[in-house]
């Protein structure tokens, strides 16, 4: 006789497979959020090569059942040199999970009807498992539509180019997007002969396999990238596209728990007139650009709230995992800068509530690394940026807000350091120029495009929609 527990119905179960590292794991989460109203279950699987992150940790013991998640057993990475890019680590940690993978579908299969897989950037290895078990493989996309064309363009863009990108005189055109200089485009195609660039066209070679890409954008804010991807072309071999942005934390921005003060302080300040200044969870400055920033926002004569990072005249990802400072940050400051700007300035070491400082009424501006988490808070928020993009393809996303979307003013620079004049001179034209005046209407439209994408009959909405209903019929 059949036993009761055979005849209750497997909940169909999408598995998500981040990459190690928390930038891409964030807007997954939030995607997860959305598709578990929709009576499916998410299971996150996560390769790694050491122990879970305290942030990993955190962020998932927050979630509900339906979002249940499993660490694989951690491989080994030892004969790799330190030199090896992020983009190298997180590829072969997938390639060398598989194994593991494979245990974790099996295990899974057996409670949950598996309908899908949604693997980001750098996880297209994970989809010779989800053949195995007949699950429907898909990319998800945390970055930029534009990013997302020149994956898909890389292929061909390798066969027509011999030199490096960024000796090419004239800029590249990649398709539905405004063109850019070779050398800024995302640091793995900047070196041509490194594994992180083999290992970045084996993924784009890839990603017509999917059935399907979910891209964290929304159309007002890519126009081009999404309606000329969305184009179908004949002989085209693109997947469908699933534009389901802005994925950012909305419910959570009030539990963000604020042990610098730096709330508290801004709820003292006038309405929009503090500039936010953060580089993100893994960037850091040169000391010697460091020094000039604090001289720049010294002499804009501006208020701002600064989160603080020692200095890294080293790697720029060095601190790819891990947000804590090294040392104590404001010893790396100008002498006497911290008593000099006092009542108009805050500091605060390592980090700050970003989601919760981008929301407060007294923020008017945000000097950010232009990482596309950021971008998009700042966009749901309404706030004008300075770009300052650091790696990875913030370099990429920082032309696309000033040249192409027009919310933010970028620093000159000369020989790799923007100078305190140069950095006075923006952080006035954005928080009291007219110049910060027209920024800021643009992202006041931009914002009202967000909210409604996001509303209940609005096109993301409509797309998360559409991805369960393929997910629950298969």
């Amino acid at each position: 006789m059949e036993s009761s527990q055979s005849l209750i119905p497997k909940p169909p179960t999408v598995v998500m497979i981040p990459s190690p590292g928390m930038g891409h794991l964030i807007p997954m989460i939030e995607f997860a959020k959305r598709l578990v109203v929709h009576d499916l279950c998410v299971a996150f699987v996560i390769p790694s090569d050491g122990p879970p992150s305290k942030p990993q940790r955190t962020v998932f013991l927050g979630l509900p059942p339906s979002i249940p998640h499993t660490f694989l057993p951690p491989v080994s990475l030892s004969e790799l040199p330190d030199t090896s890019r992020i983009e190298t680590i997180i590829s072969l940690t997938v390639a060398r999970s598989l194994p593991f993978l494979r245990d974790a579908f099996r295990l899974l299969s057996e409670s949950h009807r598996l309908t899908a897989v949604a693997v980001d950037l750098f996880g297209t290895d994970a989809f010779d498992v989800a053949r195995e078990f007949g699950v429907s493989p898909f990319i998800f996309f945390p970055s930029t539509a534009m990013a997302l064309s020149l994956f898909l363009y890389l292929p061909q863009l390798d066969e027509e180019v011999q030199c490096e990108y960024r000796e090419l005189e004239e800029p590249v055109r990649i398709p539905g997007c405004i063109p850019v200089h070779g050398r800024d485009l995302l640091d793995p195609v900047q070196d041509r002969k490194n594994d992180a660039y083999k290992w970045l066209l084996h993924h784009s070679k890839r990603y017509h396999l999917a059935e399907g890409i979910i891209e964290n954008s929304f159309t007002e804010l890519e126009p081009g990238a999404i309606k000329t991807f969305q184009k179908n072309e004949p002989g085209s071999h693109k997947p469908p596209l699933y534009p389901v942005g802005p994925l950012v934390n909305m419910d959570n921005a009030h539990s963000e728990i604020d042990g610098s003060g730096c709330l508290k302080w801004l709820d003292d300040q006038p309405h929009g007139s503090v500039l936010f200044i953060s580089f993100g969870s893994g960037g850091a400055l040169s000391t010697a650009q460091i020094n000039e920033l604090a001289l720049g926002l010294e002499m804009s004569e501006q208020r701002f709230l600064w989160v603080v990072r020692s200095p890294n005249d080293g790697t720029a990802n060095a601190n790819y995992f891990n947000a804590e400072s090294e040392a104590d940050p404001f010893g790396f400051l100008p002498k006497g800068f911290v008593g000099r700007t006092k009542g108009r300035g805050f500091l605060v070491p390592s980090w700050a509530p970003q989601a919760q400082v981008l929301r407060h009424g007294s923020t008017g501006g945000f000097l950010t690394h232009c990482g596309w988490n950021s971008i998009l808070e700042s966009v749901v928020n309404g706030v004008p940026l300075v770009a300052w993009p650091l790696y990875a393809e913030q370099r990429m996303n920082a032309v696309m807000v000033t040249q192409d979307v027009k919310v933010a003013l970028r620093p000159k620079a000369s020989e790799g350091v923007a100078g305190r004049h140069e950095v006075a001179k923006v952080v006035k034209d954005l928080m009291e120029g007219e110049e910060g005046k027209k920024l800021r209407y643009r992202m006041k439209d931009l914002k009202e495009a967000a909210d409604k994408a996001l509303s209940e009959n609005g096109s993301s909405t409509k797309y998360i929609s559409e991805l369960a209903t393929v997910w629950k019929n298969k």
